[in-house]
């Protein structure tokens, strides 16, 4: 099995084929840790769904849905092209696709979402996606965590989210990692509903 079809369901959502093909490209390059380990080593941050193994995949796969049901509500998706939706969508697929780093450390980097930006300018050759496309994705994985952008020493590595791509992209992925907001899902890590 190839890993990108772990997002089978998640990649109709994208209607670009061109899109499509670099989402699984990269989808395929993720360490195999982020197919398997839970979103949260504590628990602390992330619903119950995101916790044991599989935790991240089915952190990113809610996150994605979200993303596909707000955008599918015409009074929020008309604001957005489809090729902003497609590109929102593949950054949501991958915004935690280093969090332990290309090697699994045994934490989060709290650096991800910069290292999963230089990792698709390393891959861009692979890719069938315009550099103002990549940097788009670059933008809103950077800013993902919003107003928590500080690392444990206090200094400020991530950006906040400034536009509405970036503000888009992070609200999806805090719904996703909201306690209060359960995604069912059956035991092969697909969403049921």
């Amino acid at each position: 099995m190839e890993k990108y079809e772990n997002f089978n369901q998640e990649l109709t959502y994208i209607k670009d084929e061109r899109i499509k093909e670099s989402v699984k490209y990269i989808l395929n390059q993720l360490p195999d840790y982020f197919y398997l380990v839970p979103a949260s080593s504590t628990g602390k941050y992330h619903p119950e769904y995101a916790l044991g193994e599989g935790g991240l995949l089915r952190h990113t796969k809610a996150a994605v849905r979200i993303a596909y049901e707000l955008l599918s509500d015409p009074v929020i998706g008309d604001k957005y092209s489809q090729n902003e939706k497609d590109l929102m969508l593949f950054g949501l697929m991958i915004h935690d696709g280093l969090k332990s780093g290309k090697v699994q450390e045994k934490y989060t980097k709290f650096d991800h979402p910069l290292l999963i930006g230089k990792f698709l300018q390393e891959e861009k050759a692979n890719l069938t996606l315009s550099d103002d496309e990549i940097t788009f994705l670059c933008k809103v994985i950077a800013s993902h965590m919003g107003p928590w952008n500080k690392d444990y020493d206090g200094n400020e590595v991530l950006p906040v989210p400034k536009t509405k791509y970036e503000n888009f992209v992070h609200m999806c992925d805090y719904l996703a990692s909201r306690k209060c907001i359960l995604v069912p899902f059956d035991t092969s890590n697909q969403i049921t509903n």
